[in-house]
C-alpha cells in the first residue's frame, strides 16, 4: 500500500468517524486482540456475526428479539469500529482469520456450544469456524454468505464471478483511489441493488462508513486467503438454516445452491422482498425463520 493510499484512508477516516458513538458495550481480550461485544438474555448462547462495512450494531433492533428467549452476544469482528480501523488491517473476506479470532473469543467468554446466526461475509468466517471446530457449533443460520470457492467447478461458476467482478469494479476502483465515502456508496448499491445506500436508515450510513478502512484493507492486500470449498462444508456436522432474498443477485443463489448440496443437514428459507440483506429488508420474516429454526435444535 502506498503511503499516499495511507494518508488519504487516515484523512478519510477521521472526517467519517467524527461524532460516531458506540452503544453500550463490553471488551474481551481474544487471539492477540481486543473485541468489542454487547450481551443480552439467558439460555443458550447465540452469537451473531456481522457482515462487511458492519460491526456490532447490525444487529441492534433483532438482538431484543433472540435475548427473550438466549444469551446473546453481538461482537464486532476484528479491525471494526469502535475499536481502532486501518486500511492495512485485517480485511473483511479473511474469514479463515475471523473463524480462529470467533473460536477463542468464545472461549474468553466461556461458551463451550453456540448457536451461530452470521451475514454475509461473517457468515463465511462462521462456515470456517463449523468446518474447523464443529464441537463448538449447536447449529447455523447463514444469510449469503459470498463463498466464491463454492462456485469452482459448477457449470455457471465462471460466468458468475465474472458478473459479480464487473459489478463491483466501480467501488473497487475508488476504494483503490482513496475515495471511501464514494466506495462505499457503490459497494452497497453494487451488493443490495441501485439506490440500496440511501434508502438505508442514517445509522447504518453511518456504520457502513465507520467501517470504509476496513474494507479497503480487501482492496489493497496482497495475502492470498484461503477458500471455502465443498470439502470444508462437508465438514459441517451441525444443522444449517440458508437464508437468501428474493431480490438477491444470481452470484448468492448460486453459492446457496452449492452449499446445500455440500451440507449434510440442510434447509433452506427465500425471504421476499429482500436483497442481500435480509436481516435489514425484511427483519420480522427473517427474524421469525431465524428463531424457529433455532427453537428445533
Amino acid at each position: 500500500m502506498t503511503q499516499a493510499l495511507v494518508r488519504l484512508a487516515a484523512a478519510a477516516m477521521i472526517a467519517i468517524c467524527g461524532g460516531a458513538t458506540a452503544e453500550e458495550h463490553r471488551r474481551v481480550a481474544a487471539n492477540g486482540t481486543t473485541f468489542t461485544y454487547v450481551e443480552a438474555g439467558q439460555g443458550p448462547p447465540v452469537v451473531l456475526i456481522h457482515g462487511g462495512l458492519q460491526d456490532f450494531r447490525m444487529w441492534r433492533d433483532l438482538l431484543p428479539s433472540f435475548a427473550a428467549h438466549y444469551r446473546v452476544v453481538s461482537y464486532s469482528r476484528r479491525n471494526r469500529f469502535p475499536d481502532p480501523v486501518s486500511a492495512e488491517g485485517t480485511p473483511d473476506g479473511a474469514g479463515d482469520l475471523h473463524a480462529e479470532d470467533l473460536a477463542a473469543l468464545l472461549r474468553s467468554l466461556g461458551i463451550e456450544r453456540a448457536h451461530v446466526v452470521a451475514h454475509s461475509s461473517g457468515a463465511v468466517a462462521a462456515l470456517f469456524f463449523a468446518s474447523r471446530y464443529p464441537g463448538m457449533v449447536r447449529s447455523l443460520a447463514l444469510n449469503e454468505p459470498p463463498a466464491a470457492g463454492l462456485l469452482a467447478g459448477t457449470p455457471d461458476g465462471q460466468s458468475l464471478l465474472r458478473e459479480q467482478g464487473q459489478r463491483l469494479a466501480p467501488a473497487r476502483s475508488a476504494f483503490a483511489a482513496g475515495d471511501l465515502n464514494h466506495g462505499v456508496r457503490l459497494f452497497v448499491d453494487a451488493v443490495r441493488g441501485a439506490g440500496a445506500f440511501d434508502r438505508q436508515p442514517e445509522a447504518d450510513q453511518r456504520m457502513a462508513l465507520d467501517n470504509a478502512a476496513s474494507h479497503l484493507a480487501d482492496q489493497v492486500s496482497t495475502h492470498p486467503r484461503a477458500p471455502f470449498g465443498c470439502d470444508a462444508a462437508s465438514r459441517i456436522s451441525a444443522p444449517v438454516l440458508l437464508t437468501g432474498g428474493d431480490r438477491s443477485t444470481p452470484f448468492f443463489a448460486a453459492i446457496l445452491d452449492a452449499l446445500e448440496r455440500c451440507l449434510a443437514d440442510s434447509e433452506r428459507a427465500t425471504v421476499a422482498g429482500a436483497a442481500h440483506n435480509v436481516p435489514g429488508d425484511a427483519p420480522e420474516a427473517y427474524r421469525d425463520a431465524v428463531l424457529a429454526f433455532l427453537a428445533r435444535h
